[in-house]
């Protein structure tokens, strides 16, 4: 989350920079709400791996301290 707010914050920097022509080249396509909708999906994609991948990542710390 903290990575995609960052590129978002980038995204927003070079729009107001460059003015009308940011636009065209972050690929918004006229959304306003692509910011947020951006942030939204890595929220989402990180907390599946939280809920999915913890007991994998939970037996490879166990196993790496049996060794």
């Amino acid at each position: 989350m903290a990575i995609s707010m960052c590129y978002e914050f980038l995204e927003w920097f070079v729009s107001v920079a460059s003015g009308s022509s940011g636009d065209s080249f972050l690929g918004t396509q006229g959304d306003v709400w692509d910011t947020q909708s951006d942030m939204l999906f890595a929220t989402i994609g990180a907390i599946c791996m939280v809920v999915f991948m913890s007991k994998i990542q939970d037996r490879q710390i166990n196993k790496m301290k049996t060794q």
